[in-house]
């Protein structure tokens, strides 16, 4: 196993075990298979491991996994406050200390806001008096490093990014993700304010395995590299010096033993020009199934009206290229949350975004387009509660924070 390094000059594997999708036997976690591939990981080097209140049963077993191993003190646990769920200051205390009892620990190494999807949501966090909550816990050893995961796009990422003395965060990322949400724009300035990055999804759920075109696949063969489609996207992800951890939600001991090995063979900036080809031509092939071809590189940005035109327009391909419920599911977490409001129907028509456009896309006519597919009357009525939940609830929270 390789080690990259966090802000403190600590080893963290490059390989963290995403403890998402454990195997599951009568509707709950396997806890002998899952002890067996935990152990497996842990002896091959891994020392990350990454859960969250939300995830069913996984905290309380990777919990009971590291106590009754003995190796609490040897490794990183990373888990994540439901800021979602936070109205108050002693909401962050209870969930907190509910998640020490289910980890069995006094101490968590990597506390994330977990699903932020706007600077919306992190204002909503600082209002209910987060920093110094986070303070008061650093301080007592209760958390070492505290972190944000994102989902939105990239302006709302650097905004978080640059509003607070992080210790590390946690984006989408992979090759074919490379200009969407955090981004390698992201990416990058996260690194230069010397912030480890640890990359959720790096094979997009298992999708740049499984659901690639044949022209990728065939792309992948004629390289002569030998590798899978994993090995491609991992290998892609470990050739960027800034990528500090890859988290992978290994279900089986075939797959910890295979990740790991390419963990352990892979090295930044050993990719050449021939695999960047290799990448390139199976992008095209994926993008071939596009509705959209936007590239993502945001020229056509800010719309005077807020509208996400990007964000459209990627989940607008993802249901396409993967499937409906996918680019549904993508659109509720980077627009219909946002802070503030970005559909489409705000749109007047004025064309700005189609006059930088470098691909020259009838953006109007195709935001209509994809409103209508991602915003069906049933959706709208969804998104508009939800809205509602996680948005308002949220500002009567400030107004509250601003009163006291």
């Amino acid at each position: 196993m390789k080690y990259r390094l966090n802000k403190y000059g600590e080893q963290l594997s490059e390989l963290g075990f995403g403890c998402m999708r454990f195997a599951r036997k009568n509707g709950k976690i396997d806890m002998d298979e899952a002890e067996r591939q935990i152990m497996l990981a842990y002896e091959s080097g891994v020392n990350y491991y990454d859960t969250a209140y939300i995830y069913p049963g996984s905290e309380a077993a990777v919990g009971e996994i590291f106590e009754k191993n003995g190796i609490r003190e040897k490794i990183n646990i990373a888990t994540k406050l439901p800021q979602y769920l936070v109205a108050n200051r002693s909401a962050l205390d209870r969930y907190f200390n509910e998640q020490c009892v289910r980890l069995r620990t006094d101490y968590v190494d990597y506390y994330l806001m977990h699903l932020l999807t706007s600077f919306e949501m992190w204002e909503k966090l600082k209002n209910i008096g987060v920093i110094g909550w986070i303070e008061d816990k650093k301080k007592s050893g209760a958390i070492r490093n505290v972190g944000f995961s994102y989902h939105g796009n990239t302006e709302g990422f650097l905004k978080i990014l640059n509003d607070y003395d992080w210790d590390m965060c946690q984006i989408q990322y992979n090759y074919f993700d490379e200009v969407s949400q955090a981004g390698v724009r992201g990416l990058k300035e996260a690194a230069a304010k010397g912030i480890p990055v640890v990359i959720m999804e790096p094979l997009r759920g298992g999708k740049l395995v499984n659901m690639l075109p044949e022209s990728a696949k065939d792309a992948m063969k004629r390289s002569g590299r030998g590798w899978s489609p994993a090995e491609w996207g991992f290998r892609w992800l470990f050739n960027q010096p800034e990528v500090t951890v890859v988290l992978s939600g290994m279900n089986s001991e075939d797959m910890v033993r295979e990740n790991c090995r390419i963990a352990s063979e892979a090295e930044a900036g050993n990719f050449t020009e021939e695999d960047f080809g290799t990448v390139a031509n199976v992008v095209s092939g994926i993008k071939k199934r596009e509705k959209v071809g936007c590239t993502g590189c945001r020229y056509c940005m800010p719309c005077p009206k807020g509208v996400d035109i990007p964000g459209y327009f990627s989940c607008y391909n993802a249901m396409s290229i993967e499937s409906k419920a996918e680019g549904r599911t993508q659109f509720f977490r980077a627009v219909a949350l946002s802070g503030k409001p970005a559909f489409a129907s705000q749109c007047v028509g004025c064309g700005k975004c189609e006059s930088h456009c470098p691909q020259s896309l009838p953006i109007r006519e195709k935001l209509k387009e994809a409103d209508k597919a991602l915003r069906p009357l049933p959706y709208k009525l969804f998104y508009a509660a939800a809205r509602k939940f996680m948005l308002r609830k949220g500002s009567g929270d400030l107004e509250k924070g601003k009163k006291n």
